[in-house]
């Protein structure tokens, strides 16, 4: 017969991974109905929960989780990247996980991170905070946040300015004549996607340009949200003579859009796209791009995790972010 698991419990329980480690530890924010539960559950299969509480109390398993938000997105990508090689160089393994911009899928995941009893937790946050991310924190696991933070939750992080390459962007759009830029912004249910919003109208609305809020359309961080929001901004009254996007996938949807239609990038349409990723330097005309530095995220994640392991303090870090000219930027007045 196998025996049973952490997990195992936790079915039975019908309470998270991370609850059932919190009562196997005895955390005195373990409330007693959770506590019944889960040691009810542990004596029905058999689960020896004194051993496992031990080892989920002392043993290091010099493993590091790492959750992030899409793995296909080219950005987050880097990040795991460059976590995996940085943990490795410190003899540290990374077990990876893709919350698939789902917090119901983010559950499942921190569950199954505590249930391999990781040593710490490098996560893309999704939603508020609550669910087992909540209940992982709880535990008292060293936990990162990297480029997405919540509100409210104390966390260390490490996430990118924001502000500053939007304003640029706009700027840079309004010396070329541009008054309607079209915006395709990231879920408002994150904090990439809020703070990149609230600079562009801000930047908008300094340089004097249309703050018409049909210029804005909501995406998902999804190339199909960029697909449908080039569409929607294109189809207005007075389109807009420029398009930014608030994220690489969703950029990827915009110049797709472009293509079919036929629009020359930088002529007929002046794109600015978000992340400096590699292939956005090959299209025709390249892309201008609001870049930041996802492997120095990913480096200093790690440093962090390391820090908070052996008790040191840590300062949460916010990068750079800044505009990069190429040529998918030209006056406004060209025909679409």
């Amino acid at each position: 017969m196998q025996t049973p698991t952490i997990r195992d419990v936790a079915a039975r329980a019908g309470v998270s991974v991370a609850t059932v480690s919190r009562v196997l530890s005895e955390h005195p924010s373990t409330s007693a109905a959770s506590r019944q539960k889960v040691l009810s559950a542990a004596a029905d299969l058999g689960f020896r929960p004194n051993a496992q509480a031990r080892s989920l109390r002392r043993t290091r398993t010099n493993t590091i989780g790492v959750l992030v938000s899409d793995v296909r997105n080219p950005f987050f990508a880097e990040i795991a990247h460059t976590v995996e090689q940085t943990a490795l160089s410190h003899e540290m393994a990374t077990l990876l996980c893709n919350a698939d911009e789902s917090t119901e899928q983010q559950d499942h995941c921190l569950d199954l991170l505590v249930s391999q009893r990781v040593d710490g937790m490098i996560v893309t946050p999704q939603g508020d905070g609550s669910g087992s991310l909540r209940e992982v924190l709880s535990l008292g696991l060293p936990v990162v946040f990297v480029d997405r933070t919540i509100d409210g939750v104390e966390v260390p992080s490490v996430t990118s300015d924001n502000r500053t390459g939007i304003v640029e962007a706009v700027q840079h759009l309004a010396g070329l004549g541009h008054r309607r830029i079209g915006y395709v912004a990231g879920p408002q249910v994150t904090s990439t996607g809020r703070e990149r919003l609230a600079a562009y109208r801000e930047a908008v609305a300094d340089a004097g340009l249309d703050t018409d809020p049909g210029l804005v359309f909501e995406g998902d961080f999804r190339s199909a949200s960029g697909v449908a929001g080039a569409r929607a901004l294109l189809a207005l009254p007075d389109p807009p003579t420029a398009v930014l996007a608030a994220d690489s996938l969703m950029t990827f949807g915009v110049l797709l859009e472009c293509r079919d239609r036929g629009l020359r990038i930088g002529a007929d349409l002046s794109v600015i796209g978000y992340d400096d990723i590699e292939s956005f330097g090959l299209v025709s005309p390249p892309l201008t791009v609001i870049a930041h530095d996802p492997s120095r995220m990913g480096a200093l994640a790690v440093d962090m995790i390391r820090d908070l392991l052996a008790g040191e303090p840590v300062t949460s870090a916010v990068l750079t972010s800044s505009l990069v000219l190429r040529g998918s930027t030209g006056p406004a007045g060209g025909t679409r």
